[in-house]
């Protein structure tokens, strides 16, 4: 390989995912699709997968940040993109106004906040307003809605384009709340309809239920760890798609100790028997998590365990007997293929959930794009 690290981001899996869930799986042609990219992709590069998408397509673009929103305009994209979080007075509000990138206020502070920005750069903003069904983070709490709706009507600054909510449980398809959000939302809607808004999109489904509940997907649903091919939760049916993302490495030494010999800091392992140490320089600082316990990694085609603890530049893998010499390739996570362990592996192995295995891979590792 050559490289100490890299990302390996298959853009032929992606392609496949992307045709998969633009298909019958997340609903018909009445459904549109909004791939998320926000956190750089989920680590695996905003600019390029949105390239990717918008090639197969795909009609809107989610993030979180208005400046991750306009980098992809910086990029040369030019499509819908929304973006849904930030702090009062961001300074970037009235560029994406200018710059055609919807926002989302779920209160009269940020509704405030975008209308002032709009004034600002003489442009009318597009809004999404966000309702608060129950997941009780961003949106609007019920009591105050018909106040949001109210003032949002009034404003000259103000174009409502889209009603949306997010739900708390999408990764489980039988979840009791998600049919109490689907009533809270209903009602918001309806309440929106009596106040004069007549949104073109409404949207509450993330991955998980817009694979898995037909019921959640309205005008819109949004695709964010399925595109990549990391399961939104355990019981959700992934049908074909398959991870875009290997994390690779290399040996950059081996050693054979004795029975006895520590490894690693505060040397929570020793060896049990004379064996081989690898030395692999990857580490904390590029994304593993630190405090996973029995994490595995494939070299040489064998799966070997990773021992005492992951430093944040280098781990330490116990190769027993294997011929493993300095130079050979270490797949970290892959698609299991060949038998390498997966993404969501390493979040068990961590107790914690495939988006943050991916998504913390640092900006040190380079990226390569390949068509495989």
């Amino acid at each position: 390989m050559g490289a100490r690290a890299e990302a390996v981001i298959d853009l032929a899996a992606l392609r496949s995912n992307l045709d998969y869930l633009l298909g019958p799986a997340c609903g018909g042609p009445e459904v549109a699709r909004m791939v998320i990219v926000k956190a750089d992709g989920y680590g695996h590069g905003a600019v390029e997968i949105a390239r990717v998408a918008r090639e197969a397509g795909v009609p809107w673009l989610g993030v979180a940040l208005p400046s991750e929103a306009l980098r992809l305009r910086t990029a040369g994209d030019t499509g819908r993109i929304l973006a849904w979080l930030y702090a009062p007075g961001d300074p970037d509000l009235a560029t994406c106004i200018a710059a055609d990138v919807d926002l989302s206020a779920g209160s009269l502070g940020m509704l405030n906040d975008i209308a002032a920005a709009a004034r600002s750069c003489g442009r009318v903003a597009r809004v999404h307003l966000k309702i608060d069904t129950g997941l009780g983070r961003g949106g609007c709490a019920p009591g105050s809605w018909s106040d949001l709706l109210a003032a949002a009507v009034a404003s000259p600054d103000i174009d409502v384009v889209g009603v949306w909510s997010h739900l708390a449980s999408a990764d489980i398809p039988d979840a009791p709340e998600t049919d109490e959000q689907i009533a809270a939302f209903e009602h918001a809607l309806a309440e929106a309809e009596r106040a004069g808004v007549h949104p073109q999109v409404r949207h509450l489904a993330s991955s998980g239920a817009a694979l898995s509940r037909p019921d959640t997907r309205y005008d819109l649903v949004r695709l964010g760890i399925a595109t990549y091919g990391v399961p939104p939760g355990p019981r959700i049916d992934l049908g074909s798609l398959r991870p875009v993302m290997t994390l690779r490495g290399t040996v950059a030494a081996t050693k054979r100790v004795p029975e006895g010999h520590g490894a690693s800091y505060n040397l929570t392992w020793r060896a049990p028997r004379q064996t081989t140490l690898a030395l692999v320089p990857i580490g904390y600082g590029d994304g593993l998590p630190r405090t996973a316990r029995g994490a595995q990694m494939l070299i040489g085609g064998q799966r070997h365990p990773v021992v005492g603890r992951i430093a944040m530049d280098q781990v330490v893998v116990d190769v027993g007997e294997a011929p493993v010499t300095a130079g050979d390739e270490v797949v970290v996570w892959g698609t299991g293929g060949s038998g390498e362990p997966t993404a969501q592996e390493w979040a068990a192995w961590d107790d914690t959930i495939g988006y943050e295995i991916v998504t913390r891979v640092g900006a040190r590792v380079p990226r390569r794009y390949v068509e495989e």
